[in-house]
């Protein structure tokens, strides 16, 4: 069972002007520089959307996209891990993740994932690429996700991802009173020095997220979010980018500020709350085989519940 490798990276200043092997040996440091250069060669990095050879030079903000194939020593292991299942048939598994549940193994995690837990229910998805995942979510979010059960509902998953006809939509709790709802249509790419960032960049992937008010708080907003795109930390990214960071976001939330006019116990509700308010609620999709359009929902998780609650009491 190989793993698909999927980055995009662009070139920080510090980088810029060194061969192409050597910056991506840099930003990819958990895989081997022969492993790297053979992907070069093999086509599986592109620079602006060209293929280069490992040798030659990039230059500052120049994109750097990997697709690549992971050949992994032996199987992931199968894991008797609870999985909430809110809908099965033959050709599709949807699932309601908890907070966190790693989605997919990866270098130096290969256990405890949500890919081990789908073997170890559903052993025949090793015949299919990501074990049947087709999108994923953060570790800490929580909510609703399609897994292929065959390689027919995996073409035709992928496709409706590609062509963003599958509906996502989300619930989360963001820092600030927002007057409304709107659109956000900005470029994503990897932080040029966080790597374990992303960031609103001019040279990223484009990335499409709108949002509307469900409930406003004094000095929070409960929304509604639907993408377009399906960038990495793309919710957590536009709605910092707008400078209303979901609470509780690890990464993306900036430094706490809390509001004067609030009871002690909400205060330390917000400083405790333990991941990024954010919940995959509802997931439309068009089924595979019989070509209807189906939706399924996810009431919001308890912490969330309790948040709200919290927020509506105090306001």
């Amino acid at each position: 069972m190989s793993q698909v490798i999927e980055a995009d990276f662009v070139v920080p200043i510090e980088l810029s002007g060194s061969r192409l092997d050597q910056v991506l040996a840099t930003l990819m440091s958990d895989y081997s520089r022969s492993r790297l250069q053979q992907w070069i060669k093999q086509g599986n990095v592109k620079v602006n959307g060209q293929t280069l050879k490992p040798k030659e030079k990039v230059k500052v903000n120049d994109l750097i996209e990997v697709y690549a194939e992971l050949e992994r020593q032996g199987e992931w292991l199968p894991e008797d891990i609870a999985i909430n299942i809110v809908h099965e048939d033959d050709d599709l598994i949807v699932i309601n993740k908890s907070a966190g549940m790693v989605v997919h193994p990866a270098a130096g995690n290969y256990t405890g994932t949500l890919v081990n837990a789908l073997l170890y229910h559903r052993p025949h998805l090793e015949t299919v690429p990501r074990a049947g995942i087709v999108h994923r979510l953060d570790k800490d979010t929580t909510g609703l996700m399609v897994v292929a059960k065959n390689l027919t509902a995996h073409a035709h998953l992928v496709e409706q991802l590609q062509s963003r006809s599958m509906g996502r939509e989300y619930e989360a709790v963001v820092g600030g009173s927002m007057t409304g709802g709107g659109r956000v249509d900005e470029p994503i790419a990897r932080h040029p020095q966080k790597r374990t960032r992303m960031a609103v960049t001019p040279f990223g992937k484009p990335a499409v997220t709108h949002y509307r008010v469900l409930k406003r708080f004094p000095a929070h907003t409960h929304i509604s979010v639907k993408l377009e795109t399906g960038r990495t930390h793309q919710i957590r990214v536009h709605m910092a980018h707008l400078h209303h960071p979901l609470v509780g976001d690890p990464l993306y939330g900036g430094r706490l500020k809390l509001p004067a006019a609030i009871t002690e116990s909400l205060k330390e509700l917000l400083r405790t709350f333990g991941r990024q308010a954010l919940h995959a609620r509802t997931l439309t999709l068009v089924h595979p085989r019989t070509g209807q359009e189906t939706s399924w929902t996810s009431e919001l998780p308890n912490d969330m519940q309790y948040l709200l609650a919290q927020l509506a009491k105090q306001a």
